[in-house]
């Protein structure tokens, strides 16, 4: 039996190129060393949750970033005529406010409450709130509404645990609570991890590959997490 060159060089890169799909090899610096996620409050968690490393995850032309990072207490989103201003001080409270851009106005405070995020959504405002503070951890999902001037907001959902990290990722909003995830569709939310090892490790960003490459950073070290198996890996760097 004759092939023809080009047919057969073509079938075979067709099946190297099926060959490698859904095999994404994501490389993470040897600094960040896989470990056997430890038991909250464990001899082997303390020194994890008093670590001064915070490390942030993003993805960067399809490469995992990681960098360490300062705790951050504001967020911005810049809408008609002026910005919305989320405060987070845990605790001590904080608000969310409408500050214009013509500086002779007053700014407007929308509500009291620990703003974590503001973004916008198929043209839509949202914010959530969250707080973790000794036995009680909880948050929700708002949609605030500006219309004429006039803000309004509405509560979506609510979790039972604080949010700490936030990412859209295709038409899904993934969550990182103080010590779940959660993955959130059409306003319906799903849970995907919980009681996990990260708690009081506080999740400050996420960033997604694809649906088996899910990169949370926090405290000591980052998480890979497998949304398709619901499984996760801890890679420790406690430099």
């Amino acid at each position: 039996m004759n092939f023809k060159p080009t047919f057969f060089i073509l079938t075979i890169l067709t099946l190297f190129s099926l060959t490698s799909c859904g095999q994404t090899q994501v490389v993470i610096p040897k600094e960040f060393v896989e470990t056997i996620p430890p038991k909250t409050g464990s001899s082997e968690w303390y020194p994890l949750n008093y670590s001064q490393n915070e490390f942030s995850v993003r993805i960067i032309d399809g490469k995992l970033e990681i960098k360490k990072v300062d705790e951050i207490n504001e967020c911005e989103l810049n809408i008609s005529n002026g910005k919305l201003v989320g405060i987070n001080r845990g605790e001590w409270g904080g608000t969310l406010t409408f500050e214009p851009t013509d500086t002779t106005k007053n700014s407007i405070e929308i509500k009291r409450g620990n703003i974590k995020f503001i973004f916008t959504f198929k043209d839509k405002i949202y914010f959530i709130e969250g707080l973790a503070h000794l036995s009680m951890s909880s948050g929700a999902l708002y949609e605030l509404d500006n219309t004429n001037g006039n803000f309004s907001y509405k509560k979506l959902l609510e979790f039972d645990d604080a949010p700490e990290a936030f990412t859209i990722y295709q038409d899904k909003f993934l969550i990182a609570t103080h010590e779940r995830f959660y993955v959130v569709k059409d306003f319906k939310k799903e849970l995907i991890l919980q009681d996990t090892f990260w708690s009081s490790l506080y999740p400050n960003s996420i960033a997604v590959l694809d649906d088996k490459n899910v990169f949370i950073g926090m405290r000591s070290g980052i998480v890979k997490l497998d949304l398709t198996t619901k499984t996760l890996k801890f890679y420790k760097n406690d430099k």
